[in-house]
């Protein structure tokens, strides 16, 4: 996936990266959701009048999986590493765990609808994202886990490979790509997705192989991938790095040739086309410098935190300026399934922070996991709605207070 763990790209940023927002009307103009904050500013701001407080009744009724993404981020903030993201502005690791402890306490106590809203409205501060314009506007799209055909070993069909990441590939301390380190310790730029494939540099360090190579691509964007292996088994392809070149869209490389226009633009769009124009593939997804190294996973796709994901509870975000790990509340409309269609509604409902998208680098844009496989794809696909996004921290008088050290 996502991530310096589940580094993905979302389905519409894929489609409309570098358009910054298609509600463009009359003279007014057009949002930039890409808009960065200045250097140090983080993107959260406490609510200190009550009437801005969102509205969190319905989500109160709504808490499946919610218990269960909290362990997710308490066990990543367990984690001795974790401590290094914090404080972030007025945001401690202590707090951040607190918080994350009291919401749990609260569902373990069976609180539900009105009884959980108003234990919530009382222990909890309320932060909202600046957003894109400072007013609280954020960009939510989603993304998923695809299902392919692929296979552990090579044949005639499954010749297209998802690399490991490789040995000469240098890290930051935080995750970040430095580059390739050669022979004699320098370090440089890490080669290109085309000079990569045409070279075939890393053969041998192959994690996975798949039968058809925009579906290779594909699985570089969302960052994870879901393999049918031939015995019937699957096997979860998990993000491990990035070459640390800048994502460049190859859908909006094919709108900009007018191979497809801007409205009818759609992954199942990219597919049928590159299905019929193989020989287009490689000008285009060469067009994106951006490479993604593979892992073979166990279990559910883990995001950039190590932790398993949870469709509708699981959002990325830019780790530089949001708090990893940390409880969240979204307010926007989501796709949901309905019998046979699916229908797009208002949604309120709270989330985790647990992941990192390649696109996802300002506080206007926010993605929503959406989960594994066709149904997943085809929801994220149409998730491209304005929103409010908020935290939620322990206010410091409901906090624990600290266990003195004990008498020797």
């Amino acid at each position: 996936m996502k991530r310096k763990g589940l580094y993905r790209i979302t389905l519409w940023s894929l489609i409309l990266i570098g358009m910054n927002g298609c509600r463009k009307a009359m003279e007014v103009e057009a949002p930039q959701y890409d808009r960065q904050l200045p250097p140090g500013q983080y993107a959260l701001r406490k609510i200190t009048d009550p009437a801005m407080i969102p509205d969190i009744s319905l989500a109160c009724y709504d808490t499946v999986d919610l218990r269960k993404g909290i362990d997710h981020s308490l066990s990543y903030l367990s984690k001795p590493s974790s401590r290094q993201f914090f404080p972030m502005g007025d945001i401690t690791h202590e707090q951040a765990v607190a918080s994350l402890q009291a919401m749990g306490d609260l569902l373990d106590q069976g609180l539900r609808g009105k009884n959980l809203q108003s234990m919530i409205l009382s222990k909890f501060d309320f932060y909202q994202s600046v957003g894109c314009d400072n007013k609280g506007t954020v960009l939510f799209t989603g993304y998923y886990t695809p299902i392919f055909d692929g296979s552990l070993t090579p044949d005639a069909r499954f010749k297209y490979p998802l690399y490991k990441q490789p040995d000469d590939l240098v890290k930051g301390p935080n995750g970040e790509i430095l580059g390739r380190k050669l022979a004699g310790g320098a370090i440089m730029p890490y080669p290109s997705r085309r000079e990569i494939d045409q070279t075939g540099m890393l053969k041998g360090q192959e994690a996975a192989w798949m039968a058809d190579p925009f579906e290779v691509y594909i699985a570089h964007v969302q960052g994870s991938a879901r393999l049918r292996l031939p015995d019937g088994k699957q096997a979860t392809m998990g993000y491990a790095a990035n070459n640390g070149h800048e994502y460049n869209s190859v859908a909006q490389e094919m709108i900009r040739d007018r191979l497809v226009p801007a409205s009818g633009m759609s992954l199942k769009t990219m597919i049928d086309y590159f299905k019929t124009h193989p020989d287009k593939i490689d000008t285009y997804v060469y067009r994106n410098p951006r490479y993604v190294f593979f892992r073979v996973d166990q279990g559910d796709p883990r995001g950039s935190l190590n932790e398993p994901v949870i469709p509708m509870r699981t959002i990325a975000t830019d780790k530089s300026i949001y708090p990893r790990a940390c409880l969240g509340f979204l307010k926007t409309v989501l796709p949901r399934p309905a019998g046979y269609r699916i229908v797009k509604a208002p949604y309120t409902g709270f989330v985790l922070d647990q992941d990192t998208g390649g696109a996802i680098r300002a506080p206007g844009r926010c993605d929503v996991y959406m989960g594994v496989g066709d149904q997943a794809g085809e929801m994220a696909g149409q998730v491209y709605e304005e929103g409010q996004l908020y935290y939620l921290f322990l206010k410091s008088a409901a906090a624990p207070t600290p266990m003195p050290p004990a008498v020797r």
